[in-house]
């Protein structure tokens, strides 16, 4: 069992009660307690600290009951409803070629679902988001390079999905992009993603449906492919492995379009049981002269009908979010004077991140995933959207050190300074002539 928190030293950090709220509201959304950082580490036993771990057959957490309704059992809330079965016709489950079979090779199994919850980002500030397994970010894969995973994803809201494997080398029939490699995930139905996990290194996962939606409103986790023999580790013998997803969010749009795009499947599903859903109705042709011969008979695509409409996305992001959390809502990144952390950073948003760290140099190891050959040491990170960057930092000067995107827009709360990306690296035990505080507005 992981270690409790050292109360006093936790309150030093000024984070407390954020944190605790944090970590209150969600019940599991995050592994953040510190464990004893040992030297002599086997690979298998460093902690971890990210997003709740998934394992193997583990089932969604909370997930709703069966309930007989629309759309082959559904009831539903303001957002949405709780869809547990597909429309008649539909396939329950779907598993598409393209990998072994599992009388072939022996999988791990992991379970996911996709929900509508009411996600808290700090205090007074809730938004509706689609939370893989009830939890934004959704959770952590943790597996072993050349691991064969299998995922049974079931879609539980009135919109459609995919998951897409971002810098998985996954077969093609996998890749989780609406068609092209598949057909969406329906309301109730059940998707089987199998593939080998390779290459190793810090990978995520994420909708690529309605991407600029459904992505930002909290479609998107942590996948780690650990390699046999960890080159960074051999070279910086880290003790202690953080995940920190960047974050932004558009609060008014996520709003706005939920509302629009479940109205639009509604009335899609409702073509559909009439049996009168045809390609424009979708907004999806078997080509693109199909396309463009719709076009010459009077069909109007929808980019156009939001133009003239005034709709569509314009997007003014307002606040900005470290694993789904707004400062001083975001936990503290914990180091111990001469120890060693890896901190996997994961730009799960639109829109550019400078991270950079007070009072120390860290190394640069690997970006998208794949180890530098000569590690670069810096003090200020870019990490673009769909970009993952993994540094290593040495506790070689004791004190609270922020650690925020330099792109102070990115460090608000709808424009108020400090907020967003920022949290604070902690040395444990610590004692320094001034004690940190929550600022709320500078």
């Amino acid at each position: 069992m992981p270690k409790p928190i050292d109360r006093r030293a936790f309150l030093r950090t000024g984070l407390a009660v954020a944190a605790g709220t944090a970590a209150a509201a969600t019940g599991r959304a995050s592994e953040w307690l510190p464990r004893p950082a040992l030297a002599g580490l086997g690979p298998d036993e460093v902690p971890l600290h990210a997003p709740a771990l998934l394992r193997p057959g583990e089932p969604p957490p909370g997930a709703p009951p069966p309930a007989q309704g629309a759309m082959g059992g559904m009831h539903g809330h303001a957002m949405g409803g709780v869809v547990e079965a597909p429309m008649p016709g539909v396939p329950a489950v779907v598993e598409p070629p393209g990998a072994p079979s599992p009388s072939e090779v022996e999988y791990k199994v992991f379970h996911l679902d996709i929900r509508i919850v009411r996600h808290e980002i700090l205090p007074g500030v809730e938004a509706h988001m689609l939370a893989f397994n009830g939890m934004v970010p959704g959770p952590t894969f943790r597996v072993n390079e050349g691991d064969w995973v299998e995922v049974r994803f079931k879609n539980r809201t009135e919109l459609m999905h995919t998951i897409h494997w971002h810098g998985i080398d996954v077969p093609y029939t996998m890749d989780g992009v609406p068609w092209v490699t598949q057909d969406p995930v329906r309301p109730g139905q059940t998707f089987v993603y199998r593939f080998q996990a390779r290459p190793g290194g810090t990978r995520f996962y994420h909708c690529h449906w309605g991407t600029v939606l459904h992505m930002q409103s909290g479609m998107h986790g942590a996948f780690l492919i650990e390699r046999p023999d960890d080159p960074v580790r051999q070279r910086f013998p880290y003790t202690r492995d953080y995940v920190l997803i960047l974050e932004s969010f558009d609060l008014n749009f996520m709003r706005e379009e939920l509302n629009r795009m479940l109205q639009r499947m509604k009335e899609r599903m409702r073509l559909m049981a009439l049996g009168k859903l045809d390609e424009r109705t979708l907004a999806t042709f078997r080509g693109y002269s199909q396309y463009l011969r719709a076009i010459e008979e009077g069909y109007i695509p929808p980019y156009t009908l939001q133009r003239m409409a005034g709709e569509g996305p314009h997007l003014n992001f307002n606040f900005f979010a470290i694993n789904g959390k707004s400062y001083p809502a975001t936990a503290p990144l914990l180091i111990r004077e001469g120890e060693w952390i890896r901190v996997r950073l994961i730009n799960a948003g639109m829109l550019e991140h400078y991270m950079h760290l007070h009072g120390h140099q860290f190394y640069t190891v690997a970006v998208d995933g794949n180890d530098l050959a000569e590690p670069v040491r810096e003090n200020t990170v870019r990490v673009s959207p769909g970009k993952t960057v993994d540094i290593v930092i040495h506790g070689d000067n004791p004190g609270y050190w922020t650690f925020h995107d330099h792109d102070t827009r990115r460090a608000t709360n709808n424009g108020v300074y400090p907020g967003g990306a920022l949290t604070v690296l902690t040395y444990e035990g610590f004692e320094g002539p001034y004690t940190p505080r929550v600022a709320l507005d500078e």
